[in-house]
């Protein structure tokens, strides 16, 4: 619930103090997005699997962050593209973490009936 309370501060906050970025950080930005995108899934993940701590969540995205700024920064005074580095890892991450997303979702219900089936059954072959 708090996620949700988040989100729609932060959507109604964009709306209305809207504000545009330079054009010389736009690269800086979509890397930070993509970041910042990657270690949200991948907490609503940890959540989800009940691993979440907020330590490992926090260190997570500022270092991906960091790293995303960095590539960024160093690919432009190479004249290399680095940022496409970060752009394929938080990418494949993104898609990765959506997959188990996904899938715990999807067989939650299963295994907690597969699970209480399993707790039934031992108990009735204690009883015998």
């Amino acid at each position: 619930m708090l996620e949700l309370i988040g989100l729609l501060v932060g959507m109604a906050a964009g709306l209305l103090f809207p504000w545009s970025i330079p054009s010389q950080w736009s690269l800086y930005v979509a890397a930070g997005l993509l970041a910042a995108l990657d270690s949200a899934l991948g907490g609503f993940r940890s959540r989800l699997k009940g691993e979440f701590k907020l330590e490992i969540f926090l260190s997570g995205t500022l270092g991906n962050a960091g790293i995303a700024a960095f590539l960024t920064w160093l690919g432009q005074r190479l004249g290399l593209p680095l940022y496409l580095a970060a752009v394929v890892v938080f990418g494949t991450r993104m898609f990765q973490n959506f997959a188990e997303i996904r899938r715990e979702l999807l067989t939650s219900k299963p295994k907690r009936d597969k699970i209480e089936q399993d707790v039934v059954l031992g108990q009735d072959k204690d009883t015998k």
